[in-house]
Parts: C-alpha cells; structure tokens; sequence
C-alpha cells in the first residue's frame, strides 16, 4: 500500500467530490423553504425527505464511480468493505435550519485515506459557495484561494460555535463555555452549521471556533479546508484531533492558546 495519494489522483477525486457536492446541493436548494416531511432520529434531531434525497444521490454517485470505496454517512448508510479510501457524508449539515427555512445548511463530503483526511468539499447552495480542499493543494472558495484571518486580539476577534442535539440532557452542553466566551470576544455567533462554520473559519470570515458532541461527517470535509488554508483544529485540550473525537477546537492558529486557556477557565 502507497504512503499517500498522489497530487495528481487527490486533484481528480476532489474534482468528483465538488460536482457530487454541487449536485446534492442543488437537490437540497430545490425543496428549500418548502413544506417538507420531516421526522425525528431523538428529542430534537431532525431529518428531512431531502437528506435522504441528497445522501441518495451521493451514496449513488460514489459507488458508480469509486466501486471499491468504503462510504460512512450521517443518515445511515455505511458500505463497509476492506478500502484505503472511505467516504465521510453528510447530506445536509444544518437540518434544523433547512426545515425552519434558515438559509444556512450545506453538503460536506470528506475523504479519508488509510483513516487520515486527505481532502474535503463543502458545498453552500443558498450562497453558491463550493469551499474544497486537498492534502498539499490548499484550500479555495470557488475556484480562488483562501487563507485563515490574521487576527491576533481575542478581543477583535469574531468566533462562531454550535449546541448539540443533547444539550438538554448533557452535563457538559456547551453553555457555560459559550457564555465564558461571550466575555473575552467581540463577537459569537452560532449559524448552525460546523462544516460551515469551519470553512467560513479557513475564508477569514471568523477567526475562530469550537462544539462539543461532534460526528465524524460534520467534520471530516473541513478540516482539511481550515488545514490548507493555514489554520489549526485540535481537541478543546489542545491534543491531536481525530474525526472520530467529539470536540474541537479550531482557529487562525493565532488565537488557539488564548481560546483553549479560556475554555479551560484560565
């Protein structure tokens, strides 16, 4: 087995990934502000007819082309086969937004290699925006490059957060964290969305962000992204960060020392 994909196979796998994201999300944008049929996976945690149209078309898509792929997606689908490469899918990230009629939802579509994250799409319909990156081809907005804010002050810096779905059985529901925050920066904001939030992260939009209670497709697109556009994602703790850890803290790189000091309490 190779160490690494070559430039030359991430370029073309990443080229799939966007088309596939741009055409799931155009699916997603045609039932946008609809009445759609919406069930509950728990208390609050919703899933719309169109997830499930979107996780289709992809899940279609990825076994047409790459047949050998292993595929782990939020809504259930996991095609579990013996692969260097495995999908990670999230049909639509910001459910609750979507069936609101919130415009701010996305498709995200990662790509791991012998378990470690090598490139991810991020596709925003409502904004037209296709966030995407590669391991050693940097990170981009529609086809132009995008880099991490400089921002060194947490005082001038404009952070962004998420509430998991749990939060009103939780002990540890991010509350107490969001308001020690609120204290220290300019601005929070909570769109509702990690994977968008994390790209807006990698574009300088925000300059830092955390969540607790994370899956692996809310994620595993993104952090790529926010990687190659110079920015650095770790646990709350600072340790090394896995897709498959619950929390994460992410910033300019910068900002990350005095971000984990105050959510720690410091």
């Amino acid at each position: 087995m190779k160490e690494k994909p070559s430039k030359a196979e991430l370029r073309r796998l990443l080229a799939f990934a966007g088309q596939t994201a741009t055409e799931a999300g155009d699916i997603l944008r045609r039932g946008f502000a609809r009445s759609v049929r919406v069930s509950f996976k728990g208390r609050i945690d919703p899933v719309t007819e169109y997830d499930l149209k979107s996780e289709r078309y992809i899940i279609g898509r990825i076994e047409k082309t790459w047949p050998g792929h292993a595929i782990l997606s939020e809504e259930g689908c996991a095609v579990s086969r013996e692969a260097a490469y495995r999908w990670l899918v999230d049909p639509l990230d910001g459910t609750v937004n979507y069936s609101h009629g919130f415009p701010v939802y996305c498709v995200s579509l990662g790509l791991q290699y012998e378990g470690r994250p090598v490139l991810g799409c991020v596709y925003d319909p409502e904004r037209r925006e296709l966030f995407s990156a590669g391991r050693g081809l940097g990170a981009y907005l529609n086809g132009r490059r995008i880099r991490v804010s400089t921002q060194r002050n947490l005082e001038r810096a404009l952070l962004a957060t998420g509430f998991a779905y749990n939060i009103g059985s939780a002990r540890r529901n991010n509350l107490g964290l969001f308001a020690r925050m609120s204290k220290k920066a300019q601005g929070l904001r909570r769109p509702g969305s990690a994977a968008i939030d994390l790209c807006w992260l990698a574009a300088g939009r925000i300059d830092g962000f955390w969540e607790l209670y994370l899956h692996p497709w809310d994620t595993a697109a993104a952090v790529v992204i926010v990687a190659e556009a110079g920015g650095r994602v770790t646990r709350l703790d600072g340790r090394t960060y896995s897709v498959f850890d619950e929390d994460l803290l992410a910033s300019n790189g910068h900002l990350h020392r005095s971000m984990k000091a105050i959510l720690h309490g410091r």
